[in-house]
């Protein structure tokens, strides 16, 4: 898909911005990029059913590194650009709120990391608190959570404020684990940055690997056939499935009943040795690369839609328990409209009643999909969605299975352009659509890499939909949402 480029001044980019949400796109990413003598800025808004991509393209002098905030028009705007402050110390006028969003206390004031000239990192040293807005009211009470916790989840803080068990207002703070992922690529040839990219969120592997290589296709000019593309989809299915029914036990486990999340455990053990004959690798790593698709054989349709049988059955009983369905209904809901102004995707979105699915929106190839969605945004709706989903995802994959002839392996060489190119990667991960956007030099090296994670956009709807819910229920939530912390905190 040709994407729309258009170089922009400072003083046209809000009102093109606001054409451009008016007219149904959204903003996908925004990138910043040190070319040296000057910094430039990159807006990537999407728009799908039609496939429709354009990009803005803001040239800002190095002298005066600032340009105007879309805070206004966009929440997720606001916050490319506070990280934008924070790596590039590029400045965003009339942002709302430009408080750090990436950098904690202990980071340099002045170091940006993600300057050509940012040279190895300073001393860190704390110079004060984060300055967390504290609701100081009679019988308020703050709880923090985190950022180191009792599992092997990933650090994250979050801090309640509280009236009795009644949740008033969640904060939460990430950013503990940035490890410089965008960095990492550069520098490294486009045919060999996936392993950076499998990397980027564990359980997403498959996911992040195809953004990757359709970004890299894209930059390159690379066409692969169908058959390529169909296997591709089935990979990506197979990392939705054993997701799915881990987070479908897990929820289960939250609120007591852990006989479903055993069998679930089970099922999602048998899904990633399934991966492993396939691939040769449990998460489906070195499967996907730019250029490249390689099975070892093809799943049994008859194996899955057994496994589809059985959650099925897991779902049915765990939905059938009162005391379960009840800790379900109404917690935590998250309205439509929050959603839609927020910017959330994936099965957070579609439990709220929004459209967003990636294979749909910006196909590579036209598949039987069948989008699930709920309307009513609580816990139960991102259950019922995730088990729709995961009935959904099996009978797509033997489909998929099913219908193919050919090579189970496909690969062709990557070209040299001699020339400085871009592209664009969209996929539909099983947390939702997945950007990567890559700038490759003549050399055939990776100059720049922009990648966003779903959960970047669903992360600040959690809190929303905490409120009014009391604090015991927090487990349950963010396992309903069950969002990233390395794909947020690259």
């Amino acid at each position: 898909m040709e994407t729309d480029r258009r170089t922009i001044t400072a003083s046209a980019l809000a009102d093109t911005a606001e054409q451009l949400l008016g007219a149904g796109f959204r903003i996908a990413l925004i990138a910043a990029h040190d070319d040296g003598e000057r910094f430039r800025v990159v807006y990537l808004f999407l728009a799908g059913r039609p496939d429709r991509r354009i990009e803005l393209v803001l040239p800002v002098p190095a002298t005066d590194p600032t340009i105007p905030s879309l805070a206004y028009l966009s929440f997720p705007a606001g916050r490319f650009e506070r990280e934008m402050a924070d790596l590039f110390g590029i400045t965003a006028v009339g942002h709302p709120r430009p408080y750090r969003l990436v950098r904690h206390a202990h980071w340099p004031e002045d170091w940006y990391p993600m300057r050509r000239d940012a040279g190895p990192p300073p001393e860190f040293t704390a110079r004060d608190r984060f300055p967390f807005l504290t609701v100081d009211d009679p019988g308020v009470y703050e709880i923090p959570v985190g950022p180191i916790h009792a599992g092997l989840i990933e650090p994250g803080h979050f801090r309640f404020s509280a009236v009795g068990e009644s949740v008033l207002r969640l904060k939460i703070r990430l950013w503990f684990v940035h490890r410089g992922i965008e960095r990492i690529f550069q520098g490294r040839s486009a045919g060999a940055a996936v392993e950076v990219a499998e990397r980027i969120s564990g359980d997403t592997s498959a996911g992040h690997a195809l953004a990757h290589s359709l970004a890299v296709e894209d930059a390159l000019g690379i066409e692969l056939p169908e058959p390529v593309h169909r296997l591709r989809a089935l990979l990506l299915e197979l990392e939705r499935l054993h997701n799915h029914v881990a987070d479908l036990g897990a929820l289960a486990n939250d609120v007591g009943f852990g006989l479903a999340n055993i069998h679930a455990q089970r099922i999602r053990e048998q899904l990633l040795r399934l991966n492993g004959r396939l691939t040769g690798h449990r998460l489906l790593r070195t499967a996907i690369q730019p250029g490249a698709v390689a099975l070892r054989e093809l799943p049994d349709p008859q194996e899955l839609r057994q496994l589809a049988a059985e959650v099925a059955e897991i779902a049915e009983l765990t939905l059938r328990n009162s005391v379960v369905y009840e800790r379900f209904a109404q917690t935590s809901v998250l309205a439509g409209d929050d959603a839609r102004a927020l910017g959330c995707l994936g099965y957070v979105a579609r439990a709220s009643g929004a459209s967003s699915d990636a294979r749909l929106d910006h196909p590579t190839v036209a598949l039987p999909v069948t989008e699930v969605r709920a309307s009513s945004g609580d816990v139960l709706a991102r259950y019922g969605v995730r088990r729709d989903e995961f009935a959904a995802s099996i009978e797509l994959a033997c489909h998929l299975i099913e219908g193919h002839h050919g090579p189970l392996e496909f690969r062709v060489p990557l070209p040299a352009t001699g020339h400085a190119c871009s592209g664009i990667g969209i996929v539909e991960g099983w947390r939702g659509s997945i950007v990567h956007r890559v700038e490759i030099d003549p050399a055939g090296v990776i100059a720049r890499a922009k990648i966003v994670d779903p959960s970047w956009f669903n992360w600040p709807a959690l809190p929303v939909a905490m409120t009014d819910t009391i604090v015991p229920d927090f487990p349950l939530t963010n396992k309903s949402f069950n969002l990233s912390y390395a794909g947020n905190d690259l």
